[in-house]
């Protein structure tokens, strides 16, 4: 019933002239399922204080309220006519009455990891598209049908959801950003192995697929205590996001897996500097995909000891510096990273060889980012001590990879087994980091047992090595010290 629900509100919003791809389709979706969960997470608590003879303070005032202005119903239970809004009445008090009361809360807010705050933050970055009041009735009675009472009702929810996200992330370029295959998330959580009480990080969240996927790990792991979900909901899970809809994307992509109150916080993670993060700022895992081929601005690389306008070399000095002493890292980026000759590559291989135990390196075959175009590896390390040895495992399906043909959690299983042991095989080998020459730091490495060179470029690759040495300075090998 969820599925055709899902597809009925797309059909309406195809209608919608300010509605034009999956990503419009998503973002409209996000925020009326975000409001009529809350609906029914007030109920829930009115509920149970009414039980416990408690009087419970709605955080929403009484028009504002999902039964009041969306879905107000007669005494049989079915939607009051005569009181519902709809047409110009409708999309005047969303867009004049209900979005401006909701971005209020931001300012009302206790703080930042609040309902309250959430709310605001969402409310304040999205707009109503749906300029028709008589398709927003049809969308907001589609809405009403979904329930969010049971685990069963929240996990198909959440399934749906997730296929929505990744419909968004394969429509286009702005998209694809916000989506890493849920097999390779699941991967990487395997091997990092986050455990209760530990706090994980994402410094560029995008949907919170790794915040999402850790959390089931996390839950379905053992019989969990009061505290350890207490733990889970408050003390566990915390991201960054500069991207409006991605933010709100992840907002509503934790709350269906169960997390009702993320603690996301809508910023450019990049502006931080370096030299202010303190051991309180520090976490114990850190799980990410920041977006690479991107370029930030002078003022923002001044924050790093490394300086590039490369994103994805800023968050990984990112992630290095936030890690605690022996935390646990799992990041992806581009393949050519291993073997760049730029100074700002060169520096942060030498940074991360020398810092932390950088134990393993996965080459992903292409077609594992479906519409990315590029390969890409994931290195996994612990902060604390230098590298000693680098175990490879070149990753390979058996089959080209693409949107009809993705990647599954079969495929990863060989690699997630012989990790454990770094076993050598015929797609996996070791590496003693001192035959990793000094001078330049190079990690890629030729698959001794057969296949290709695990950093083998195309030429369009190689063309955007040659601008980037033009674009680096010499100068970023000083100082790098102080990343540390």
């Amino acid at each position: 019933m969820f599925e055709q629900t899902f597809k009925s509100i797309d059909n309406v919003l195809r209608k919608e002239a300010g509605c034009t791809t999956e990503l419009d389709y998503t973002e409209q979706s996000s925020w009326l399922l975000f409001l009529k969960y809350l609906d029914g997470l007030e109920r829930e608590l009115a509920d149970r204080s009414a039980l416990e003879a408690k009087t419970y303070d709605y955080i929403l005032d009484e028009p504002y309220r999902w039964e009041s202005w969306a879905a107000p119903k007669g005494k049989d239970g079915k939607l009051d006519h005569n009181t519902a809004l709809t047409g110009d009445d409708l999309r005047d008090f969303i867009n004049q009455k209900l979005f401006p009361y909701l971005h209020g809360f931001k300012q009302r807010a206790s703080g930042p990891n609040t309902i309250e705050y959430k709310i605001g933050e969402i409310f304040g970055e999205i707009k109503n598209k749906i300029q028709s009041g008589y398709n927003l009735r049809e969308i907001i009675d589609h809405i009403d049908e979904l329930r969010f009472g049971s685990q069963t009702e929240k996990h198909e929810l959440s399934n749906l959801y997730e296929a929505k996200i990744k419909n968004m992330g394969n429509a286009g370029r702005n998209g694809g950003e916000y989506y890493t295959p849920r097999p390779l998330i699941r991967a990487m959580v395997q091997v990092v192995k986050p455990k209760i009480g530990e706090r994980i990080y994402d410094g560029a969240v995008g949907s919170a697929g790794f915040l999402c996927e850790a959390f089931d790990y996390l839950r379905s792991g053992k019989s969990l205590t009061t505290k350890d979900l207490d733990t889970l909901q408050t003390r566990t899970f915390y991201g960054k996001e500069k991207k409006s809809l991605a933010y709100v994307i992840a907002i509503m992509n934790m709350i269906l897996h169960g997390i009702e109150a993320p603690n996301i916080i809508h910023t450019n993670t990049l502006t931080e500097n370096l030299a202010d993060i303190q051991e309180k700022d520090r976490y114990d895992v850190v799980l990410a995909n920041p977006p690479f081929g991107g370029h930030e601005r002078k003022e923002v690389q001044q924050n790093f000891p490394i300086r590039t306008g490369e994103t994805a070399f800023l968050f990984l000095q990112h992630f290095i510096k936030i890690l605690k002493a022996g935390g646990r890292c799992g990041v992806i980026i581009k393949n050519t990273f291993l073997s760049n000759t730029d100074n700002a590559s060169m520096s942060l291989r030498k940074l991360l060889l020398e810092s932390c135990n950088l134990h393993t390196v996965l080459d992903c075959p292409s077609g594992t980012f479906q519409g990315a175009g590029v390969k890409t590896v994931v290195l996994f390390f612990e902060k604390g001590a230098p590298t000693r040895k680098v175990w490879y495992y070149q990753l390979d399906p058996g089959r080209n990879l693409g949107k009809t043909n993705s990647l599954n959690d079969a495929d990863l299983n060989e690699f997630v087994k012989l990790q454990e042991t770094f076993a050598d095989s015929p797609k996996s080998w070791s590496v003693d980091a001192g035959s990793i020459g000094i001078e330049n730091f190079d990690l890629s490495v030729k698959n001794p047992n057969g296949g290709d060179d695990v950093t083998h470029r195309s030429p369009q690759e190689i063309i955007d090595e040659i601008v980037a040495l033009d674009a680096e300075s010499a100068a970023v090998l000083a100082n790098v010290r102080r990343l540390l």
